[in-house]
């Protein structure tokens, strides 16, 4: 909204147009939120405190368990309240990214809330179905996937040489000139692209797969696109979800990844640095580093009262949430397939719970009594089963996910 205001002001307020550098914007957006999720943070938990909304945690012989009963949780309305108000206020809200990144958030915050509320004052541990759960996973997967894929708005450009630019129609292309007189020819693409990393040759069509059962099969490549989208939103959410067990875990580790995205963001909505990096251009892509600013801030401002000891939890109203917010990025900037490199925390946090409960089932029907990989799953209490205290744990986790993250970022050079 303030975008839109200073532009109509632009030319009669002097200073107005700084607000067309997507930098000063996206450093508004960080300041902004801090101070909401500082300021108003402690009214919501104070608030959550009076309704007494505290979180039951299960005794599961865990150190500190105890001090934990009767925290409060659904936190993550810090988050959310936090991304959400200064994206309004300082993004183009005509942007199409900017409006499914808001639709995403909404939608699976939405998602964790109705769970928390549930548990919290229906005195129901089950929370929201698993199935109803799932199915708001996939219907935000499906809008998102289909925006995507059949939205004119959303291209991607490929720099051309002029001779070839030549023999197009003016329509297919954006002619970019830099202040060195610099032009640059980009022919604009609707295609399913995704990058590849670590790969020199590093795009891939999802169309290719169909392609194997014949020309007209690739018709369905948008079947194909969106049961991926789909699929990572599911699985990036649940681990997020999963991965919410320790005090400032899920927080900071998102923050981390959510830091990684912003630069592939921003790099990926600029001419200039996709020509150096030799990396997929994205025209309007830049303008997530707005949002992207915004969510660290909420983050950091969030884990003031979330880190060791926390004085407010989450809930699946934050987790669920900030693993949508992160697929959805990964999936807008073209960098889905890196997901398990830059998420690998969420990674083997889902992949602990699946060893464990599938190998307890297996040995179960083969020797009659379960048997166990870990000492307790998801992976971060096997390390607090082992006596780790848990902020260390936690420490530990931000110094690999920053580790990830870096090599995330390593992809666009080393190739």
């Amino acid at each position: 909204m303030l975008y839109q205001l200073f532009q109509w002001l632009d030319g009669s307020v002097p200073g107005a147009g700084v607000f067309n550098y997507i930098s000063f914007r996206a450093a508004m957006a960080v300041f902004v939120s801090l101070l909401i999720s500082l300021w108003w943070g402690k009214g919501i938990i104070n608030l959550l405190r009076r309704m007494q909304v505290g979180e039951t945690v299960r005794d599961l012989g865990l150190e500190g368990q105890v001090q934990k009963q009767g925290t409060p949780t659904m936190g993550g309305l810090i988050i959310l309240s936090a991304t959400i108000i200064p994206t309004l206020l300082f993004a183009k809200l005509d942007n199409i990214y900017i409006l499914l990144l808001l639709v995403a958030t909404v939608w699976l915050g939405t998602i964790g809330f109705i769970d928390d509320y549930i548990k919290v004052f229906k005195k129901d541990k089950r929370g929201l179905a698993g199935k109803f759960k799932v199915v708001g996973q996939v219907g935000v997967g499906i809008i998102i996937g289909a925006t995507v894929y059949f939205h004119p708005e959303i291209r991607t450009r490929v720099e051309i040489p002029e001779v070839l630019a030549e023999q197009l129609d003016e329509a297919d292309l954006n002619i970019i000139t830099e202040e060195d007189g610099t032009t640059h020819y980009m022919l604009n693409r609707k295609s399913p692209n995704t990058t590849i990393p670590f790969m020199k040759e590093n795009e891939f069509n999802y169309s290719s797969v169909l392609g194997l059962f014949g020309h007209e099969a690739r018709e369905y490549t948008w079947v194909i696109y969106i049961l991926v989208v789909i699929f990572i939103i599911t699985a990036v959410s649940n681990g997020a979800n999963i991965t919410d067990g320790l005090d400032g875990l899920a927080t900071g580790t998102s923050a981390i990844m959510i830091l990684a995205l912003g630069v592939l963001a921003y790099v990926s909505g600029n001419v200039i640095f996709s020509d150096y990096l030799n990396i997929m251009y994205i025209p309007g892509s830049g303008e997530l580093a707005v949002f992207i600013g915004a969510l660290v801030g909420a983050c950091i401002g969030f884990l003031w009262y979330n880190a060791y000891p926390a004085q407010v939890f989450m809930g699946d109203t934050g987790s669920l949430a900030l693993g949508g917010i992160i697929a959805t990025l990964a999936i807008l900037v073209r960098k889905e397939l890196l997901i398990p490199v830059l998420c690998g925390i969420f990674l083997i946090e889902n992949l602990s719970v699946v060893m464990q409960v599938s190998y307890f089932k297996w040995t179960k029907k083969r020797f009659g009594e379960g048997r166990r990989i870990f000492l307790m799953s998801p992976l971060h209490h096997h390390f607090q089963k082992k006596g780790i205290h848990e902020s260390k744990i936690v420490s530990r986790f931000w110094i690999v996910g920053i580790m990830l993250a870096v090599l995330s970022i390593v992809t666009l050079k080393l190739r």
